[in-house]
This record gives structure tokens, C-alpha cells and sequence, in this order.
């Protein structure tokens, strides 16, 4: 009896609560394409994505377990890969998906991002010597072709700049995924210090452009109040969630599920701005998100 209920607790530890800290993370981030948008009407998007990340980070860093950090045997490759992390997905990454909010719808963006495990799966290819499969073929082009029927027939017009945008996010967050996985699955750093520690590299440099580009902000309480909620729940709550399964899962499984992210950004932007989709969008979506899951199907972990 003991040993079944041992072997259930194990299951549940190490696939069951990966899934669902990562599916939870995904329906967080659904919500900050809206959360962003909102905030766009008062806030540039150097200036919220500045604020956002640094203060995530200044809750984090009071959690940071710094003598294990500086003690670490990774320390001759560690900040390297952090800087890496903080500069792409939060400096670069962030930064082009924000400007191409502008221009853009929220679900546009969001199931832009979709397409990001492919990056992944390619970086695996060049970092991790992991060739691709038949399925993975099947499965890319699936996903890219669902990608195109879905921008062909978008919610509005899609600038060739705010693709080009589109494009630097998806490379950019890309990153995270693989690094992050090196980081995790060492278990010695905390997955305090592989959040926080990114974030504040990131959110630093954003302050920097931030005030050269839109000066100093001045921002009424209701967008403060989106941009606190924006660092506490989607970047400290969803970024801990997704570093901590990582422990767990593979870069690749776990971008899998993050592509129910644009189901949960149709969901609000429906309600919030009335971003209808076509019954050929829908469609496209789900050829996106099949696409991807096969793309992921049977590769090794990172």
C-alpha cells in the first residue's frame, strides 16, 4: 500500500503538477497580451515592459538564496546564460512584441507566439545535436501553414512591420525554453534566483531605454494598477510556475502546452474588446496548435 501510494505521489510530483504549473502559466500569459493592450493607451511599450520586469524583480530578490548562487559550480558559464535569458526574452523579446501590439490585435499576437517551440525544437537541432523526425516535418509545416490561413484571413490588416516584430519576439523568447532547462533541471540554483535573476538584467536595461525613448512616465492609478498586476501574477507568478516545472519537463513538452496561451487570449479579448474570430480562424488555430504538438511528439528532452 505504501509503496502504490509512494509511486502516486511520484507520478503526480514529477509529470502531473509539471502539466498543470505550466497549463496554469499559459492561461496567465493569455491575459497579458490584454493586460498590455489596455495599458498601451496611456504607457509606452518601453515603459511597461520596463516597469512590469523590474519590479518583478525587486519582489524576487529578497528570495534569491545568493551564497548558493555565487557558490554554484556553474558560476563560469552561469551569469552568461542569465544575461542571455534577461536580454532576449525580456529586453528584446518583450520589447518587439510590445511595439507590435501596437498595430496588432491581442489574439494576433498571441497565437504569433504560438509558432515559438519552433524555434526550440531548431535550436535543439544546432545546440543539442537532436535531428528532427517525419512527424516534426509533418508537424512544422503544419503549424507554419496554419500560421499563414490565419494572418491571411486576421481580425484586421497585418503590417509587414509588426510580422518583422513578431518574428525577433518569437527568436527572442525562444531562448528562455532551452537555457532555462539547463538551469532547472541542475536544481541547484532555486527557482527564485532563475527568475529573478534574468528579470533584473532584463527589466534594468529596459529602464535605460525606457527613459531615453518616453522620458519619465506619469500614468494614471488605473494603469498602475495593470502594470502591478502584470509583474505580480504574469511575470513572477507565471515565470516561477514555468521555471519550476522545467525541473521536470523538457523545453519542447513544456511549449507545447503553452500553446493553449492564444485560447485563453481569445477568450478575454472577446470579452474585453470584442476580438471576434471566423469559424477559417478557428480552424487555422487549431491547425497551429496540432501542428505544433506534433511537431514536439517523440523528441528527446532538453
Amino acid at each position: 500500500m505504501r509503496s502504490s501510494e509512494a509511486q502516486s505521489e511520484s507520478v503526480f510530483r514529477h509529470r502531473v503538477l509539471p502539466i498543470l504549473e505550466v497549463i496554469l502559466a499559459s492561461v496567465i500569459w493569455g491575459s497579458s497580451f490584454v493586460g498590455v493592450k489596455l495599458a498601451l493607451d496611456d504607457a509606452g511599450p518601453f515603459t511597461i515592459a520596463a516597469l512590469r520586469y523590474s519590479i518583478a524583480a525587486v519582489l524576487l530578490i529578497p528570495f534569491i538564496n545568493w551564497r548558493r548562487l555565487l557558490k554554484s559550480q556553474m558560476t563560469p558559464g552561469l551569469w552568461g546564460r542569465f544575461i542571455a535569458i534577461g536580454l532576449s526574452q525580456y529586453t528584446v523579446g518583450n520589447a518587439a512584441l510590445f511595439l507590435a501590439l501596437r498595430m496588432i490585435p491581442a489574439t494576433s499576437g498571441s497565437l504569433a507566439l504560438s509558432l515559438c517551440p519552433i524555434p526550440v525544437w531548431a535550436f535543439g537541432v544546432f545546440f543539442l545535436r537532436e535531428r528532427p523526425n517525419a512527424l516534426q516535418v509533418v508537424g512544422t509545416a503544419a503549424a507554419i501553414g496554419g500560421s499563414l490561413l490565419f494572418f491571411r484571413s486576421g481580425l484586421v490588416p497585418i503590417p509587414a512591420s509588426a510580422i518583422g516584430l513578431l518574428l525577433v519576439a518569437i527568436l527572442s523568447f525562444a531562448v528562455l525554453p532551452v537555457l532555462g532547462r539547463k538551469l532547472s533541471k541542475a536544481r541547484n540554483l532555486g527557482t527564485s534566483a532563475i527568475t529573478g535573476v534574468p528579470l533584473a538584467i532584463g527589466g534594468g536595461v529596459l529602464i535605460v531605454i525606457a527613459l531615453v525613448i518616453e522620458g519619465v512616465p506619469h500614468l494614471p492609478a488605473s494603469t498602475w494598477t495593470i502594470i502591478l498586476g502584470l509583474a505580480v501574477v504574469n511575470t513572477v507568478g507565471a515565470y516561477l510556475l514555468f521555471n519550476h516545472a522545467l525541473q521536470q519537463m523538457g523545453a519542447g513538452e513544456a511549449n507545447v502546452l503553452l500553446s493553449l496561451t492564444p485560447l485563453s487570449t481569445a477568450a478575454i479579448a472577446w470579452g474585453v474588446f470584442g476580438e471576434r474570430m471566423t469559424a477559417l480562424q478557428l480552424c487555422a488555430m487549431a491547425i497551429v496548435i496540432g501542428g505544433i504538438a506534433l511537431a514536439q511528439r517523440r523528441t528527446r528532452r532538453l
